[in-house]
């Protein structure tokens, strides 16, 4: 029966000495019968494992416990010749006559554990391959000046561990900035190459400056025209004006962003909630709200707080008394995040889904304001130089006066000769730079031409260009907003004024 066995099979006295071995015994560790037969067992054991080998079989031994092949314990034997191998070991108590014997199948495993380590590898290479590609495609937003920002994205560990989560931050000029968050329903490579698609169709279509309920309306006819199966894409947009306080959301089926105002809690974003993307013939929503300069705005994927057995509410809840406690005492926001990760997600090494978080804190209220309303008349240019010197004369900041009056009247005029009134004129002061919005109630873009030698207009937009720091226009509900910047030179801030 002993020799029947495919296993080498060694039997021990609980003195732990040989009393037999097979055939199997002496072919796998390279001893002949003899030699083993009374030798203590650890001859068959590497020596840095010899000091827990009595220990273990006296264990089995007193419990009289049988361990079979399929849950044995992974070890090392030792041949004759010194080389180890690895081998999965079974032990079983045997009652005789002489007293307890412990029975030992010893099983070579050398070629499961180089199989193993191969796949492991191959794993590996694939994981790496499919977290580069979806980091690509993810992208990594520049820094957007004014706008303080941290953020931490984890991918699955289960699995290729690529999934659809994505965020982007995108200066769309005069201070403004969208924050886009995303989440592509579904795992793997499928689901990061469409993430990708919306990624940069969502990024270029930001960019026109269409209002965020118009983005999302766009984007859900592209989810609607991809290949496959039907999907599921949950995504939030906020532009955020910075210098008036404002924040426009439109979020489809995303889970509510929040805001942590200085010295208040954290609240979530009072704003409607349309379906995802991808279910089609239904308008998505936006809302204005006021957010206090200093503010944070939180956004994040379902990774973060969805759990199998969890309830999505507490979960939410759970989440925002942990930015509570890290905004109140945390220094920066890359503490908070890191704060809120240890205490959301204390094991981050086990989670089934991406974890995006992104936290963007507003910068303090510009340092001046002004505002004016023109009427569509030659006579209101003259009105627009007259205003914006005024101001910059109350602002300390007359260094810019002359250049800031060429450029507002040739784009007041442009709204006057091409758009409909009445104009409005908004400037704002930062420590960085001015900024100048002339908007009218015409849809009509301004468009740069070059103007012939003998044309007596067409060269306006071509000055602002040349001259402005950055300029460009956006579209309104009820006409277009042109703007320009000029920067301040450095080392003399301008006064601030109340």
């Amino acid at each position: 029966m002993l020799e029947a066995a495919p296993d080498a099979m060694v039997i021990v006295d609980d003195a732990g000495s040989i009393r037999l071995v097979n055939a199997q015994t002496e072919a796998l560790f390279g001893y002949r019968r003899e030699e083993l037969l009374g030798r203590p067992v650890e001859i068959l054991v590497p020596g840095r494992f010899r000091g827990h080998h009595a220990g273990h079989r006296n264990g089995y031994t007193h419990n009289r416990q049988v361990r079979p092949m399929g849950a044995g314990l992974e070890l090392h034997g030792l041949r004759k010749d010194g080389t180890e191998f690895p081998v999965e070991i079974s032990l079983s108590p045997l009652e005789t006559t002489d007293g307890l014997l412990v029975s030992a199948a010893v099983r070579d495993v050398s070629e499961r554990k180089a199989a193993e380590e191969q796949l492991t590898a191959l794993y590996e290479q694939q994981r790496h391959v499919a977290l580069t590609l979806q980091r690509s495609l993810m992208g990594t937003p520049r820094a957007v000046p004014g706008l303080n920002t941290a953020s931490r994205y984890l991918p699955a560990t289960q699995g290729a561990g690529v999934g659809g989560d994505w965020f982007d931050l995108i200066p769309l000029g005069a201070g403004r900035v969208g924050v886009l968050i995303g989440d592509v329903m579904g795992r793997g490579l499928e689901a990061a190459a469409i993430m990708g698609q919306l990624r940069s169709a969502a990024h270029a279509l930001a960019r026109t400056g269409m209002q965020p309920r118009q983005l999302m309306q766009s984007l859900d006819a592209i989810v609607a025209e991809l290949d496959g199966p039907d999907q599921l894409v949950t995504c939030c947009y906020l532009v955020v004006a910075p210098d008036a306080g404002e924040v426009t959301v439109c979020s489809a089926g995303h889970l509510p962003a929040l805001v942590a105002a200085p010295g208040q809690d954290v609240q979530p974003l009072d704003a409607p909630v349309s379906v995802p993307l991808g279910v089609g013939d239904h308008l998505h929503q936006q809302t204005t709200l006021a957010v206090a300069p200093g503010s944070s705005l939180i956004l994040f994927t379902d990774g973060l707080i969805e759990t199998p057995q969890g309830d999505i509410e507490e979960q939410l809840a759970a989440l925002i008394r942990a930015l509570d406690k890290a905004f109140a005492a945390a220094p920066d926001l890359e503490a908070v995040v890191d704060d809120v990760l240890a205490s959301v997600l204390p094991s981050t090494e086990h989670h089934h889904d991406d974890v995006t978080l992104l936290v963007a804190q507003l910068p303090a209220a510009p340092l001046a304001t002004a505002e004016t309303e023109l009427t569509a008349e030659p006579a209101s240019v003259s009105s627009a130089r007259a205003f914006l010197a005024e101001s910059l004369v109350e602002w300390g900041c007359t260094q810019l006066s002359d250049d800031a009056q060429l450029l507002v009247s040739e784009v007041v005029t442009n709204a006057i000769q091409h758009g409909q009134g009445p104009v409005n004129l908004r400037i704002r002061l930062n420590s960085t730079e001015l900024t100048v919005e002339v908007s009218d109630h015409s849809h009509h873009p301004p468009q740069p031409r070059l103007a012939a030698a003998d044309d007596e207009s067409g060269r306006g937009l071509i000055l602002v260009d040349t001259l402005a720091g950055s300029w460009g226009m956006r579209p309104t509900d009820d006409g277009k907003t042109t703007w320009f910047t000029l920067k301040l030179a450095r080392n003399r801030p301008p006064a601030r004024r109340s």
